[in-house]
C-alpha cells in the first residue's frame, strides 16, 4: 500500500454499498463555481464519501510537489482496509515535500502475452512489459491495475514502476509451445512500452527481436518518439506485412498536452514520429484517444488533417473512460486546472455514460451513447474521410509465422 506521507490522514475504509466487489457511485453535486471561495478549493466527494477542501495554498503545494506528474493526490487504492490522504495542518508544511522520484522494481512474469476475449476490441492477445507507466496520463483507464499491487492508482502508478525481467525469454517459450496460433499481438494498449524507463531497461526492444525472428505479427500503440530508435526491427518487419504502429495525439496543444500527459512527448514531436515511421514504410495510424469533452474535442478535425499530413493513413478515437478511481483522479485534476469547465464537463461525461462516470458494457465503453456521443462519432467519420484516412486498413500476416523452437531445431541441422 502507498506509504503514509507526512500529515495523512488515516481512516477505516468505510463498507461498499451496491454490488459485492463494486465502490458505491458518487452522489455528491458537482462543485458550482459559487463553492469556488477565495480562499477554499472545494474537491467534490470521494467515493469514501468524505469531502477534502483545501487552502488554495495547500492545493497548490500539492501540485508544486508533484511537478511534472499527472495526478494530484496518491489515495489508497481500493482493497486496501484503511484509506490515506495527504491534508493540509495548517502549518504550510506541504510546501516542503519534496519532488516524487520515479522508483522501478523488477518482477518476475509467469507467463507475458495476456489474452482477453472482448467482444468490441481487434485483438485477443497483448504484451505489456512494464507495470504502471511514467508518462503519468491523467485519464489513463490502466490506473486502477495498480490497486492489485497494493499500490494506489494515483501517484503510485505514475511514479512506482515494475519491469517485467525475462519477457523476452518468457515470449520466446510460449510462441514455441505446439499448441501456440499467431495472430497479432498488441503492445501498448494498457501502459506505453516506450515510456521513458525503456531507454534504459530495453524489455521493448528484447519483445520485438523475439517476434521478428519469429516472423510475428505485431500492433503497437504508443505517445513516444522512442519508438523511432527500434525502426531497424519494425521497418524489415513491415515490409513482410508482421508490424503497423499507431500514435495516440490528444491536442496539438502543447500546453494542454503537458497538463494531461505530463512526460508524454510533445504534440509536434508526435506528429514528426508519425513522418519519421510512415517514411520508413511502416503503416502508421492516429488514434485521438480520449476525447474528453468540451477540453480537447474541438480538436478533432485538426488532428486528423495534421496526422494525415504527416503520414498516418487510419484513424481511431476513444471516449474518455473513468473506471473505478480514475474518476477521482481525473476529477481532481480538472477541477484544480478548469475549475469554470467542471461541472459542464462532467454533466458531459455522465451524459455519454448513462447518467454514470463510465460504463464498461461492451459495445459502449469505447465510444459512449446518447446525443454527444452519436455528434462526436459522426464529426470523427467525415472529419477521417475527408482527410483521405481510413480508406483501407492494414491487415498482418499470420502465415509467415515459424516457431521460435522449430527454428532453433532447422538451425541445429547445419
Amino acid at each position: 500500500m502507498p506509504s503514509p506521507a507526512r500529515n495523512t490522514t488515516i481512516s477505516p475504509r468505510p463498507a461498499k454499498a451496491g454490488r459485492a466487489g463494486v465502490a458505491s457511485a458518487r452522489t455528491a453535486p458537482a462543485p458550482t463555481l459559487q463553492s469556488l471561495k477565495p480562499k477554499t478549493l472545494k474537491a467534490p466527494k470521494l467515493k469514501s464519501g468524505a469531502v477534502v477542501e483545501r487552502p488554495k495554498a495547500a492545493a497548490q503545494a500539492l501540485v508544486d510537489s508533484a511537478h511534472g506528474r499527472g495526478a494530484l493526490s496518491n489515495a489508497s487504492g481500493r482493497f486496501e482496509p484503511i484509506l490515506r490522504e495527504v491534508v493540509d495542518d495548517g502549518w504550510d508544511s506541504l510546501a516542503d515535500l519534496p519532488a516524487l522520484k520515479t522508483h522501478v522494481t523488477h518482477e518476475t512474469a509467469r507467463v507475458i502475452i495476456t489474452r482477453n476475449e472482448s467482444p468490441d476490441i481487434s485483438f485477443d492477445r497483448s504484451i505489456n512489459p512494464y507495470r504502471g507507466c511514467e508518462h503519468g496520463c491523467v485519464y489513463c483507464f490502466a490506473r486502477p491495475s495498480h490497486a492489485f499491487m497494493g499500490l494506489s492508482p494515483g501517484l503510485d502508478f505514475e511514479t512506482r514502476l515494475f519491469v517485467k525481467d525475462g519477457a523476452a525469454a518468457l515470449l520466446e517459450r510460449e510462441l514455441s509451445s505446439p499448441r501456440y496460433q499467431p495472430r497479432t499481438i498488441a503492445i501498448g494498449t494498457n501502459t506505453d512500452p516506450y515510456q521513458p524507463i525503456e531507454k534504459e531497461h530495453r524489455v521493448m526492444r528484447q519483445v520485438l527481436e523475439v517476434l521478428a525472428r519469429a516472423n510475428h505479427p505485431v500492433g503497437i500503440v504508443t505517445k513516444s518518439a522512442l519508438v523511432l530508435r527500434d525502426i531497424d526491427i519494425l521497418a524489415p518487419m513491415a515490409a513482410k506485412g508482421l508490424a503497423k504502429v499507431a500514435l495516440s495525439v490528444t491536442s496539438l496543444d502543447g500546453k494542454l498536452s503537458r497538463l494531461m500527459e505530463p512526460r508524454a512527448a510533445q504534440p509536434e514531436r508526435r506528429l514528426e514520429t508519425i513522418r519519421a515511421l510512415s517514411e520508413a514504410g511502416i503503416p502508421t495510424s492516429v488514434m485521438v484517444a480520449p476525447i474528453i469533452p468540451s477540453i480537447n474535442d474541438h480538436e478533432i478535425e485538426a488532428i486528423l488533417t495534421r496526422a494525415h499530413a504527416a503520414g498516418a493513413r487510419e484513424a481511431g478515437y476513444v471516449m474518455l473512460r473513468l473506471p473505478l478511481e480514475v474518476e477521482d483522479i481525473f476529477s481532481e485534476w480538472l477541477l484544480a486546472h478548469f475549475p469554470d469547465r467542471y461541472r459542464h464537463v462532467m454533466s458531459l461525461v455522465r451524459g455519454v455514460r448513462d447518467g454514470k462516470a463510465y460504463d464498461s458494457s461492451w459495445g459502449k465503453r469505447m465510444t459512449g451513447t446518447g446525443p454527444y456521443a452519436w455528434v462526436t462519432g459522426r464529426r470523427f467519420e467525415i472529419a477521417a474521410a475527408k482527410a483521405g484516412l481510413n480508406l483501407q486498413r492494414t491487415r498482418l500476416r499470420t502465415d509467415l509465422f515459424v516457431s521460435p523452437r522449430r527454428g532453433a531445431q532447422q538451425l541445429s541441422l547445419f
